[in-house]
């Protein structure tokens, strides 16, 4: 139905629906960005990023020229990986490293690592 709708898995309601005028393919969801990535086959066979929860269009990623079948994400989250029925693999570097979020991640990992130890 060209809709990409967002529920409460607890209670079941509707959140939102949000309208993307070509068939949804697939959706991959980048919890550090809270951003959402879908697929898109006719008539556009491209990639939407949407920032959550307001569901804005922040950027279109073109060049499959069939619909775009499958997402994932890198295990570092920085790269998104599509798959298009026009037999392509295109690699997407959509979500860069914030390496002052890392450092503070990193620093707090350890010290409860060796909290716990102790």
């Amino acid at each position: 139905d060209r809709c990409i709708r967002t529920w409460n898995c607890l209670n079941g309601n509707l959140l939102n629906t949000t309208e993307t005028r070509s068939q949804v393919c697939g959706l991959v969801w980048n919890g550090e960005y809270r951003e959402l990535a879908s697929s898109h086959g006719y008539p556009s066979n491209e990639i939407i990023l949407w920032k959550y929860p307001a569901m804005e269009r922040i950027a279109e990623l073109t060049g499959h020229t069939e619909r775009v079948l499958h997402l994932t994400l890198s295990p570092d989250t920085t790269t998104l990986l599509s798959a298009g029925a026009d037999e392509t693999i295109r690699l997407w570097k959509c979500f860069p490293i914030d390496h002052k979020k890392k450092e503070i991640k990193t620093k707090t990992a350890v010290s409860a690592l060796r909290m716990s130890i102790r």
